[in-house]
């Protein structure tokens, strides 16, 4: 079994980066709301690993639910993926993901001051897992799935915003707080949507935004949610720190060149993969943000 996971996750999750991943969002979140509150004495211990730790675990879990949610049209579209190819077992990942949830919930119960924010994590996970009880019109319906699956990535944030707040004893709703909720949640809509915008030729069996409402639809539905999510992060870092304000601007500057280079011509590049360029760029410039303010002060 161990072999079977380990070539799961080496394709589908590679452990050690994603690792990173969930210590960066945590990171970011957290010291985002430290900072734009004025909080510059800092305890980092156990919480702080086990807040970074649930959420690679979470984003673990979500993985491996969508592999069994879509396993029958894995089957047939993405038949060389681990679990559909048969070189990993349902079975396996069950146990493993048990395990793991498992691990997660008791870390959260022994160590974190706000369990029953991760207890409304997982539980919504858990009916995003059965579809919501509605698996026969939530499947095929790729607004409806969108609509019901994308704000768990605002409830994660919410987990992290809420054990910051409840240690530092800080004001729960205001500006920040909001901002943060949905600075990462943006980017995975936008990442969410623009994977499944098509060239009119490569479109397949396979539903896609681009075939519901036209590519330029559904490009231009991307940029606009871009506008909107790099709002939120000129509020998060105008105090913190101007030159980083700048820099977001000339990233969605580019950004918003090659969606209308997209527009024009589909062909010319995946949507998707320069999203994930912007975005790494953008998340590069919160985190950088964060690290000069703590070692340099405010610019």
């Amino acid at each position: 079994m161990l072999k079977r996971l380990h070539i799961y996750f080496k394709e589908m999750y590679p452990i050690p980066s994603r690792l990173l991943l969930g210590a960066m969002v945590f990171l970011e979140i957290h010291f985002i709301v430290l900072l734009n509150n004025g909080v510059s004495s800092f305890r980092i211990g156990i919480q702080e690993c086990v807040c970074a730790f649930t959420v690679f675990s979470f984003l673990c879990w979500l993985r491996i639910a969508d592999d069994f949610k879509d396993y029958e049209l894995d089957c047939r579209l993405f038949a060389h993926r681990p679990l559909p190819s048969g070189r990993v077992k349902k079975k396996d990942l069950a146990i493993f993901v048990s395990i793991l949830i498992a691990v997660t919930l008791l870390l959260n119960l022994l160590f974190m001051n706000n369990f029953l924010f991760c207890l409304f994590l997982y539980t919504y996970g858990s009916l995003m897992a059965i579809w919501f009880f509605q698996k026969h019109k939530i499947q095929k319906s790729l607004p409806l799935a969108l609509v019901t699956h994308n704000p768990v990535q605002m409830i994660m944030n919410i987990y992290i915003i809420s054990f910051t707040v409840i240690k530092y004893d800080l004001p729960a709703f205001s500006l920040t707080t909001v901002m943060a909720a949905f600075t990462l949640y943006f980017p995975a809509l936008i990442w969410e949507v623009t994977r499944k915008i098509r060239a009119p030729k490569d479109e397949t069996e396979y539903v896609t935004y681009s075939k519901l409402f036209g590519y330029k639809k559904a490009t231009n539905f991307a940029l606009l949610v871009t506008l909107i999510d790099i709002a939120t992060n000129f509020v998060l870092v105008w105090n913190l720190n101007k030159l980083s304000v700048l820099l977001l601007a000339l990233n969605v500057g580019v950004m918003t060149i090659q969606f209308q280079q997209f527009k024009k011509d589909p062909t010319r590049f995946k949507l998707v993969d320069v999203v994930e360029r912007y975005t790494y760029i953008q998340e590069a410039i919160m985190i950088l943000t964060v690290i000069v303010y703590l070692f340099i002060g405010k610019i």
